[in-house]
C-alpha cells in the first residue's frame, strides 16, 4: 500500500491561519503603536525588518520619545568621566552621531532626555550636537531632563593635561562649561518650557538662576554640585524656591565654603512637599516657609578639619536649631529623615527628637565633637 499522501493547503488558507494566530495585523494603528512602545531602542529596529508595514510603525515620532546618551554607558553607573581606550571611545562617538541621526530622521517627538556629556568640550562639539538635536526634533512636550554637562561619559585615554598651567587650564574649561550650558539652558527654555523634571550640575549664577525660573512646570527639581568652592547665597536660594510655584520636589547638592561657615539660609515656597539636602555639607537653615512640607531630610556631615573649641561655639552660636526651625515652618511635616513623626511632635519635650536632631542639626547642642 503506497503512503497516503499529505493534503496540500492553498497559500491564502495558510496566510489566513497565520492572522487567525498572530492578529497584531489587525488591530488599530494606535494600538499597535502602544504595543511597539514597550520595546527598547534595539528591538524596535529589528523590528522594522520584519515587513514593509512593520517597517513603516517603526518609523512613527510616535515611538521615538526618549533620547539616551547614556544608555552605552549602563554598566559603568556611578562613574563619570570613564577613561577608554582611544578605540572604543572613537566608536562611541561615532555612535552618538549616529544615534542623533537616527533620532532626527524619525523625527522623534521627545519626553525625556539623558545625557552626559562636557559641554565645554571644544574639540568634539557636544554642545552643538545637543542644541542640533533641539533644532531638529519636536521637544515641546519634552518633560524630562536629566544632564551631566560637566563630564563626558566616556573619554579616550590621550588626555593632554599641561601641569605647568593646569590651574588655570581648568578654570578656562569651567568658564567655557558654564557658558555653553547657559547657551543651551536658554534654548531650552525657548524649546521646551513644559519640562517638569530636572536633574543637572548647577553654576548658581544670577543668569542661570534666571533662565531656571522660567521653567514654570517644573515639580521635580535636583540641582548637583558644579564649583564647589562657589558659595550660593541665602537671597539666591530664595529667589529660586519662590519663583517656582509648582516646585513639590526638591534637593540641593550645595558645598558651604569654610570661610563662610556660619551663615544660614531661608528657603520659602508655597507648593514644596519634600526636601532633600543631605547631599549638602555646611547647609543651615534660619528660616524655613514651607506650609506644604512633609518630608525632609537633612544630614549633618562632619568634615576631617579640626577646629579650637572657641573658634566652633562662635559659629556655632550663628546656627539656630534645626528643631525650632521646623517646629516654625512646616506645620505639616511627617517625616524626618525617613523616621514618621507623630502628630503632637511639635507640643513634646525637646529630649524626644534628639535622636534624630543629632544626625541632621549643627547647633551647639547637637555638636560636640571638634571634627569639622
Amino acid at each position: 500500500m503506497s503512503p497516503q499522501k499529505k493534503l496540500l493547503v492553498p497559500v491564502s488558507s495558510r496566510r489566513k491561519a497565520v492572522d487567525d494566530f498572530f492578529p497584531f495585523n489587525s488591530l488599530p494603528v494606535e494600538c499597535q503603536l502602544h504595543v511597539l512602545s514597550f520595546l527598547n531602542e534595539v528591538d524596535k529596529c529589528s523590528c522594522a525588518l520584519v515587513c514593509l508595514s512593520w517597517s513603516c510603525l517603526v518609523r512613527s515620532w510616535k515611538l521615538w520619545r526618549v533620547a539616551d546618551y547614556s544608555r552605552r554607558g549602563a554598566s559603568h553607573l556611578g562613574q563619570e568621566g570613564l577613561l577608554v581606550s582611544n578605540r572604543e571611545f572613537e566608536r562611541w562617538r561615532a555612535w552618538v552621531h549616529h544615534y542623533t541621526h537616527h533620532l532626527i530622521s524619525r523625527r522623534a517627538s521627545l519626553l525625556t532626555l539623558k545625557a552626559s556629556f562636557d559641554l565645554g568640550d571644544r574639540c568634539n562639539k557636544w554642545s552643538e550636537l545637543l542644541s542640533h538635536l533641539l533644532d531638529n526634533v519636536h521637544c515641546r512636550d519634552l518633560s524630562h531632563l536629566d544632564l551631566n554637562w560637566t563630564f563626558t561619559l566616556f573619554e579616550p585615554l590621550d588626555l593632554r593635561v599641561h601641569s605647568s598651567s593646569s590651574s588655570h587650564q581648568d578654570s578656562i574649561n569651567k568658564m567655557d562649561q558654564v557658558t555653553s550650558f547657559q547657551e543651551l539652558l536658554g534654548k531650552l527654555t525657548h524649546s521646551c518650557p513644559r519640562i517638569s523634571k530636572m536633574r543637572l550640575h548647577f553654576d548658581w549664577s544670577d543668569l542661570s538662576v534666571s533662565l531656571l525660573t522660567r521653567f514654570q512646570q517644573l515639580r521635580t527639581l535636583e540641582l548637583k554640585y558644579f564649583w564647589v568652592f562657589k558659595l550660593v547665597t541665602s537671597s539666591t536660594l530664595q529667589t529660586l524656591t519662590k519663583s517656582l510655584p509648582n516646585l513639590k520636589s526638591l534637593t540641593l547638592h550645595i558645598l558651604v565654603p569654610l570661610r563662610n561657615l556660619g551663615i544660614s539660609y531661608t528657603l520659602e515656597s508655597e507648593s514644596l512637599e519634600f526636601l532633600d539636602v543631605s547631599p549638602s555639607r555646611g547647609l543651615v537653615f534660619s528660616c524655613l516657609k514651607l506650609p506644604a512640607l512633609r518630608e525632609l531630610r537633612a544630614k549633618k556631615i562632619v568634615r576631617g578639619i579640626t577646629l579650637d573649641r572657641r573658634t566652633r561655639l562662635r559659629i556655632q552660636s550663628r546656627w539656630p536649631c534645626l528643631y525650632h526651625v521646623l517646629q516654625q515652618g512646616t506645620p505639616k511635616l511627617q517625616t524626618l529623615n525617613n523616621e514618621r513623626l507623630i502628630p503632637t511632635w511639635r507640643e513634646k519635650s525637646y529630649g524626644e527628637l534628639t535622636a534624630i536632631l543629632e544626625q541632621s542639626c549643627y547647633c551647639v547642642q547637637h555638636l560636640d565633637s571638634w571634627l569639622w
